[in-house]
C-alpha cells in the first residue's frame, strides 16, 4: 500500500508538525515500506496458532476500590524542612537556583 506525499502532508499538519519536501518524501518511502512489511504478515499461516493476547503468565491483580481515611497532614509534613500552605517548598533547578 503506498503512502503519498499528500497523505504524509495531511498527518503533519493534524500534528502541527512541518517539514520540507525532502522529509516528506523519505516519509512516504519509508512508512510505505513499513506498511508494506506489516502486510506481509497477512501471508503467514497461523492455522492451529493459538490467539496471543499478553505474554504475561499473570493476571493483573486488581484490589477493590474502597475509600480509606488519609494520613493527618500536620503528621505528614511533619519533618518537611521548609513548607507554606502545606506546601514543601524546594530551590527553584531552572532558573538561577533562587527561591522559586
Amino acid at each position: 500500500m503506498k503512502i503519498s506525499e499528500e497523505e504524509v502532508r495531511h498527518v503533519a499538519t493534524l500534528s502541527k508538525l512541518s517539514f520540507s519536501d525532502e522529509e516528506t518524501a523519505e516519509f512516504a518511502t519509508t512508512l510505505t515500506k513499513i506498511v508494506d512489511m506489516v502486510e506481509l504478515l497477512n501471508e503467514v499461516d497461523t492455522t492451529g496458532v493459538p490467539i496471543t493476547t499478553t505474554m504475561a503468565d499473570r493476571k493483573t491483580v486488581i484490589r477493590p476500590d474502597v475509600a480509606e481515611e488519609g494520613t493527618d497532614r500536620d503528621q505528614l509534613f511533619k519533618n518537611v524542612p521548609e513548607s507554606k500552605d502545606y506546601y514543601i517548598k524546594v530551590p527553584a533547578i531552572l532558573d538561577d537556583g533562587g527561591d522559586a
